[in-house]
């Protein structure tokens, strides 16, 4: 079948974006006083999940002494216009003298980056965080991982030229560069031979990028928790093979993750003394042995009790306390990096709620078929309306379209199909009977043209996320729009009103994925380390720094109604919860595995649910709205062996969630300090 493809006029974006620089142009940035021998100038298409989002315009002049690379990006990401304005100097040997970059929005700049290179040091200015000077090495990049496109193309001209094993980068880390093979794309009905190469040190893991035989940037594919596709204009017609040849170098990935961490294990192995918190009742249970037998719980009892196997791998556990095994039930794993990170937070399951195909149905049979290490994934196919706002390429606009999206997503296994924002209401109605009658469940978001949460639950949506939406229930004769961003704060709330939205959810067991953590990240007071808020983040991945953990922050007014905002939320889900609406627990990646802890700390903290209360809803609560807790999601005999092996009890301290020291999934027993070492986080237990 073919998708419709929607996408923002590149002029458009153009025009919003020369538009709002007239006036913000760099300070001692202009190239007028250059003379222009030498010029280039070229285009990259940029797509988002495979969907053209926008594009980055580049010129290149030359004099005698320097080289000057200026570029323009333009999106269009779900109806929010941004661009990113940026200039890079190098001397004829290609050498970087000056570096900036601007995000624009709104009429308004923020700094990404500014690196300036004197004789002997470099400054370099973060987004908002203060200039920090550093003696000059001998080779050096300036390097951000959303670096335009033209700027990267320069970097690898600068690698080649100087034949090095690897380029210093700043403000953090260093580029290495491996040549993995060849393709060959039929462009204008001509072959041509491209190189392709794994570059790591600019986004989170590898980016797989495409070179032409001169060393020009051709085409990427990375994701940084975000997969975005780049392609020079004239090549678009490759996509295909520039797909399939990153889903190639994610699955090499993977199998080097699984040769270095998965170790030969016997068939029965026995956790001897440890303490067992069964996620049934919060009563630990003090010096259990448990036996697992190809994969599942044979036994569990008092360690004096139990009898070990002769030839069982025997792991030590006194001290520490065994909990199951935790799900995200609103991942996004857009590369393979997930699978140590997860594992090493003691994540076992995931539901992975939007992705590109391709990725997504190799990364879950690698583990599920071919037993690759990572966690078990499940499924949400996302589906998406038309217009500019729409999410990916997958569109439902028509009942026919909806039933053939369906019919796709249940013939590639997924478990269910996620409706987004544009969705008109008719169609929602066809995506849910069609996945129902294929016996999979339907997810997402309140669509806008729906209205409200009532409207969608009654047209047949079994789950919903983000509590911004699915509490739109509290006020029912309210549309989404109409009730505004912040509407709690906004507005009264009554028992009545609270008691008559618990109700309907009950009748449909709607199952609700607040990702309050989300919130909580995204309103950090302005100037406030993010890690008051998730302690852990200092220990993320460099390349992640960027988008995760350098957050420019908002208002004091707006933090502190956000603060405000999130309590109230939290209130009303308590009572939910306590009244038997399942809720689940899900970070929407926000900062990797740690936003997880995050989440159920705050359903702890702010809902007041028990520390075991909260705990449910990231192990049996999600397992059976999946349908799988006769499986997993509990410790308990005949059950899959997916358990997190904690150094303290999350029963006397929430916290102690993030005391994960191994995990054990599909058979397997893994420590978690390589398994974060893995994924270049920084290991705990050091």
């Amino acid at each position: 079948m073919k998708f419709r493809i929607y996408s923002q006029p590149i002029r458009f974006i153009k025009w919003c974006l020369i538009s709002s620089i007239i006036l913000l142009q760099f300070t001692g940035c202009t190239s007028s006083s250059f003379r222009s021998d030498f010029n280039e100038e070229g285009e990259f298409l940029v797509y988002r999940r495979q969907s053209l989002i926008g594009e980055e315009s580049y010129s290149i002049t030359s004099d005698q002494e320097s080289i000057i690379v200026q570029s323009l990006q333009g999106e269009n990401e779900r109806g929010r216009i941004t661009g990113v304005q940026a200039e890079l100097r190098l001397d004829k040997n290609l050498v970087p003298s000056f570096y900036v970059n601007r995000r624009i929005a709104n009429g308004d700049t923020t700094n990404i980056l500014r690196v300036e290179v004197n004789s002997d040091s470099i400054s370099v200015w973060e987004k908002r965080f203060e200039v920090v000077a550093t003696a000059r090495p001998s080779s050096f990049f300036p390097l951000h991982s959303n670096i335009p496109a033209a700027m990267e193309m320069m970097l690898y001209h600068y690698y080649f030229r100087n034949g090095e094993s690897s380029v210093p980068t700043f403000p953090r880390g260093e580029v290495t560069i491996t040549k993995t093979g060849q393709d060959e794309v039929v462009i204008n009905g001509e072959k041509e031979l491209l190189d392709r190469y794994v570059v790591e040190g600019i986004n989170w893991g590898g980016r797989t990028v495409w070179l032409d035989q001169s060393k020009n940037l051709v085409a990427l594919v990375k994701a940084n928790t975000q997969i975005r596709e780049l392609i020079k204009k004239g090549y678009e017609e490759a996509l295909p093979t520039f797909i399939a040849g990153n889903v190639i170098e994610q699955m090499n990935a993977l199998s080097k993750y699984t040769r270095d961490l998965k170790k030969e294990q016997g068939s029965i192995t026995a956790l001897i003394g440890g303490d067992l918190v069964d996620g049934l009742s919060d009563e630990t249970k003090l010096d259990m042995t448990m036996l697992i037998e190809n994969g599942r719980i044979k036994a569990i009892g008092k360690s004096s009790d139990v009898e070990v196997p002769e030839g069982a791998t025997v792991i030590d556990v006194a001290g520490k306390t065994l909990i199951p095994g935790l799900w995200d039930m609103h991942a996004h794993s857009n590369q393979v990096q997930w699978a140590p990170a997860y594992l090493a937070g003691g994540i076992t399951t995931i539901r992975d709620n939007g992705n590109e195909i391709e990725f997504a149905t190799a990364f879950r049979d690698a583990i599920a078929k071919e037993g690759a290490i990572g966690p078990d994934i499940l499924l949400a196919g996302m589906t998406d309306g038309a217009g500019i706002r729409g999410n990916g390429i997958i569109r439902a606009t028509t009942p026919e379209e909806a039933r053939q999206v369906v019919a796709m997503y249940y013939e590639k296994g997924y478990n269910q199909i996620k409706i987004y924002t544009s969705v008109e209401p008719e169609v929602v109605s066809v995506l849910s009977e069609e996945a129902h009658k294929l016996g999979i469940t339907t997810t997402g978001h309140v669509p806008n043209a729906v209205g409200n949460a009532v409207e969608a639950v009654e047209r047949g949506m079994n789950q919903l996320s983000h509590s911004g939406l699915f509490l739109t229930v509290l006020f029912p004769e309210k549309t989404t729009l109409e009730l505004g961003r912040n509407f709690l704060n906004e507005r009264a709330l009554t028992k009545n009103q609270i008691e008559r939205a618990t109700e309907f959810f009950l009748k449909y067991e709607t199952v609700l994925d607040p990702t309050i953590a989300l919130n909580v990240i995204r309103n950090v007071p302005r100037g406030t380390p993010i890690e008051v808020v998730e302690p852990d983040a200092g220990r993320i991945a460099y390349e992640l720094w960027e988008g995760k953990r350098f957050r420019s922050g908002v208002s004091p007014r707006r933090a502190e109604l956000a603060e405000n905002g999130n309590k109230r939320t939290m209130k009303v889900i308590g009572d939910f919860y306590r009244a038997g609406v399942p809720i689940v627990a899900g970070t929407d990646n926000v900062v990797p595995v740690y936003s997880l802890y995050l989440e159920i700390e705050t359903y702890h903290k702010l809902g007041g649910l028990t520390p075991l209360e909260a705990i449910k809803t990231a192990t049996i609560i999600p397992a059976k709205a999946m349908g799988l807790d006769m499986d997993t999601g509990t410790l308990e005999i005949g059950k899959e062996a997916d358990i997190a092996i904690l150094n303290k009890n999350p029963l006397e301290n929430i916290e102690n969630l993030r005391t994960v020291s191994a995990v054990v999934t599909n058979g397997n027993y893994y420590e978690s300090d390589p398994l974060w070492v893995a994924a270049d986080f920084k290991p705990r237990n050091n």
